[in-house]
């Protein structure tokens, strides 16, 4: 790879993610510690074992579909920032700007609460 003048004494990051680091990252994201906090739910409204497994089949094809459309989002859209580039790109500033606050607000210490109670039950 050959270094240009203008990266000379700059610090820049590779764009790269193995399968391995894909796989991490959307196993991580997506199924988390919820597997281990809902399958009691889930067995409990289901009615039976064979229906809880039907319902997890669905739930892991529709983020398996969710999983597919950020990576074909990702190699069209190319820009740092995740969903706040989708969304910028899609809908403008206004609707970008309030998702990434409702994330960094809301969703993402809602997430890390629930991780933080679910490895306290645990441990």
């Amino acid at each position: 790879m050959e270094v240009t003048e203008s990266e000379v004494g700059r610090v820049v990051l590779r764009r790269k993610v193995t399968l391995i680091n894909g796989v991490s990252i959307i196993v991580g994201s997506i199924i988390g510690s919820g597997v281990f906090v809902s399958p009691g739910g889930v067995l409990h409204y289901a009615g039976s074992p064979a229906a809880a497994l039907y319902v997890w089949t669905i739930c892991g094809v529709f983020c398996t579909i969710g999983a597919h459309c950020f990576s074909e989002l990702g190699t069209m859209l190319p820009a740092a920032g995740g969903e706040y580039a989708y969304i910028l790109y899609a809908f403008g500033g206004l609707p970008a700007f309030l998702t990434l606050w409702v994330n960094v607000l809301v969703i993402r210490p809602a997430a890390q609460a629930v991780v933080s109670l679910t490895f306290a039950e645990y441990a």
